[in-house]
């Protein structure tokens, strides 16, 4: 049962499971995408162990088409992608509501997601190359 889309039934392949837990959610470790609506660029990355946590997320190419940032070979054995392949990145989105809903993309952290094998895992970057806040329009 969860908070934003009460029972779902999920399907073992649809699950995803972080080799390492998003920062800041240790508890949290299986987690399924969920579209926002129909046509909706919008994800819900919905954890499965608590019901209260879901992540809006994008896929960074809706953001960013060159957007590839490099892995560290660590994360990739982690992941457990073969050499040349690349992972799907999905960035975390804030929203505030002031005057207008603002959004921003952390294209700092995204998670790393083999496709293959269901394994993602939030990355760090390089500060000086990626944006922790890029605001959408």
């Amino acid at each position: 049962m969860t908070r934003r889309f009460g029972e779902i039934e999920v399907e073992p392949e649809q699950v995803i499971r972080m080799v390492s837990p998003v920062l800041g959610f240790p508890e949290s470790r299986r987690f399924v995408l969920r579209q926002h609506g129909p046509g909706s660029v919008f994800l819900w990355l919905q954890s499965l162990e608590n019901a209260d946590l879901a992540f809006v997320v994008v896929r960074a190419g809706q953001v960013d088409v060159d957007y590839n940032p490099p892995l560290a070979e660590a994360d990739r054995r982690e992941l457990g992608l073969t050499a040349g392949q690349v992972p799907e990145f999905l960035l975390i989105l804030t929203l505030k509501r002031t005057e207008k809903l603002k959004i921003t993309a952390n294209l700092l952290g995204p998670v790393a997601l083999n496709t293959e094998k269901r394994l993602a895992k939030q990355v760090l970057l390089d500060p000086a190359h990626y944006d922790i806040a890029l605001p959408l329009e």
